[in-house]
């Protein structure tokens, strides 16, 4: 490959002829991407890299001293040639196995989201929080080095998304951005993490109550409709509609979870859902759950003749259901919202557990318990249910009111005996 051609910078003699000064001279390397030396007073001149698209994204970032009054080393002291192949690298994102030993060649938010789903995966977890972003994310964001990241762009991005996606949808879309950056700045001390905490900071007065709430005559009727359309779909359905567990939980039942009888009951799978790094134990931990006769004789007859480690719920061509059937089914559900009358932008499979959280609550079930069989926390049955925690509870302290008023009309008072 011909390389760009400027005598003033590839020896160091003729560099010595420049005028020492605080602006860089600069010769383009490739499309975008231009090389700089500045001449320092001291003799010492430095190399630097630009990058300039005609966006407000563009960035200039010093990474070494030229061989001026030393060897070039193509470490910390570069050669012009040398600086040619480190500037085209740093400015694509690019690290090769020298560059990343010598630690020149920071990562780019491409790779940054690369390595964070190849993360998920290890861990058993859903990559499509590595894969989201991309869709909002700029061709110049995704090949900028994660080290020369500033807080203005990254903020300047997410308000931009404002009046395009709603802004809880903007917090959590960014939460998945910070998680990529801040398992990249695990393994770079270069990488400093003030860019997205500061610049990813969650928008205020963003939470957005998405709990659809359905009354048990509709889940019976979604549960219905959802067997007209195909009979295995719908005991994946029933079984989110008497229990409560997230989809992802219920595909991975087991054969041998299914306990029968008088009082049947489902050891179900944890979701691993919190945070942590040990995803795939979380996931080995079961808790019982009850379910209703009719359901555990339909559970049996579907998992009959299967081994007891086999998949307890299978889909109508034999095969496991996707771990994330909200995404792999969603048109099928659509069809049943609509054919029960509703919306399908705001009905989804979690109004079935939503609304089996909101039945015990009112129905004077202890929240802690409740918490339990839904696989969550207290503090989040209060976060995201507490207007049907203060409904319930006003039918609770009503009767505790002291009555002083004589009752009107024909309402006789009886004595206390």
């Amino acid at each position: 490959m011909a390389k760009p051609r400027k005598l003033a910078l590839e020896t160091p003699t003729a560099r010595a002829r420049l005028a020492a000064r605080k602006q860089p001279y600069f010769v383009r390397v490739a499309p975008h991407i231009a090389l700089g030396y500045r001449r320092n007073e001291s003799g010492f001149g430095t190399w630097s890299v630009r990058f300039a698209d005609g966006s407000a994204s563009g960035w200039l970032k010093k990474f070494g001293i030229a061989d001026d009054l030393e060897p070039a080393d193509n470490k910390s002291v570069f050669s012009y040639d040398q600086a040619l192949l480190q500037a085209r690298k740093l400015a694509r994102g690019e690290a090769d196995a020298e560059t990343t030993a010598s630690g020149l060649a920071p990562i780019s938010v491409d790779t940054a989201l690369k390595n964070y789903r190849a993360d998920l995966v290890a861990r058993q977890s859903n990559p499509y929080n590595a894969d989201w972003p991309r869709l909002h994310l700029s061709p110049a964001l995704l090949a900028k080095p994660l080290a020369l990241l500033s807080a203005t762009e990254l903020k300047k991005w997410r308000d931009d998304l404002l009046g395009k996606i709603a802004p809880a949808t903007i917090n959590r879309l960014s939460r998945c951005v910070c998680a990529a950056l801040e398992l990249a700045a695990q393994h770079d001390a270069r990488i400093k993490r003030d860019a997205w905490e500061i610049g990813l900071a969650g928008l205020p007065d963003a939470t957005q109550v998405r709990n659809v709430i359905l009354d048990d005559r509709t889940v019976s009727r979604f549960v219905a409709t959802a067997y007209g359309i195909d009979p295995q779909f719908g005991l994946l359905i029933d079984l989110l509609a008497v229990t409560g567990a997230r989809p992802s939980q219920a595909v991975r039942l087991l054969v041998e979870d299914l306990y029968s009888g008088a009082k049947p009951r489902l050891t179900m799978p944890k979701s691993a859902k919190g945070g942590g790094r040990n995803r795939a134990q979380k996931r080995i931990e079961r808790y019982s759950v009850p379910i209703t006769v009719q359901l555990a004789a339909k559970l049996k007859a579907a998992a009959k003749g299967r081994a007891a480690d086999a998949p307890l719920l299978l889909q109508s061509d034999g095969s496991r259901w996707h771990q994330h059937p909200g995404q792999s089914c969603h048109r099928q559900v659509d069809k049943v919202v609509t054919a029960i009358g509703l919306d399908p932008a705001e009905v989804t499979m979690y109004a079935l557990r939503h609304s089996s959280i909101v039945r015990m609550l009112l129905r004077n079930v202890p929240i802690r318990l409740v918490a339990s069989l839904h696989n969550t926390s207290v503090a989040m049955i209060e976060k995201h249910y507490s207007r049907f925690i203060s409904e319930h509870s006003d039918d609770i302290s009503r009767a505790a009111l002291l009555h002083h008023e004589p009752a009107a009309g024909n309402v006789v008072v009886l004595a206390r005996s």
